[in-house]
């Protein structure tokens, strides 16, 4: 049985996973969709000032603390190698460290570097706006999915 300052580290990795879950679940259902439905150029000036918004201690304090949180667990699990829920620790911290916080380094943060040099009035920006939307919410669906099933994990781990 995991307890102590482990069960409060992982329980809290927990918590950080499902919270960024619900934040990137918001973009895939709504606001992505929503943004995809206006003209290209208030789409691409309303993600614009989304992408500079969204660096705030808020969000930015959960996404990242998160990812500490799952390293210090992982770490702290190889070293206990606890008899039960190890497995599911380790998955939990790997789904989010990779598929949640990696891809949203390498997929996400890229394409909004690149939107944020798009001139919403220019007609070619229309197509380059196009091809964001699809991409950028195909990879948000990678980390929504990556960062729920950390979430499951840890539980899976908290409760074995």
């Amino acid at each position: 049985m995991i307890d102590g300052p482990y069960f409060v580290l992982t329980l809290l990795a927990a918590l950080g996973s499902g919270l960024i879950a619900g934040v990137f679940f918001a973009f895939s259902t709504s606001i992505m969709r929503a943004l995809a439905a206006l003209p290209p150029a208030q789409g691409i000036a309303a993600m614009q000032k989304i992408n500079v918004v969204i660096i705030n201690p808020w969000f930015l304090g959960a996404f990242m603390i998160t990812a500490v949180l799952a390293a210090v667990v992982a770490v702290v699990t190889f070293v206990l190698w606890p008899d039960h829920g190890r497995i599911e620790l380790l998955l939990g911290c790997a789904l989010y460290l990779v598929g949640s916080f990696g891809v949203t380094a390498a997929a996400n943060v890229p394409r909004n570097d690149a939107l944020a040099k798009l001139d919403p009035q220019a007609p070619e920006s229309a197509e380059k706006w196009k091809t964001y939307v699809a991409e950028w919410t195909s990879w948000n669906h990678v980390r929504t999915g990556a960062a729920v099933a950390a979430c499951v994990s840890f539980i899976l781990g908290l409760a074995a």
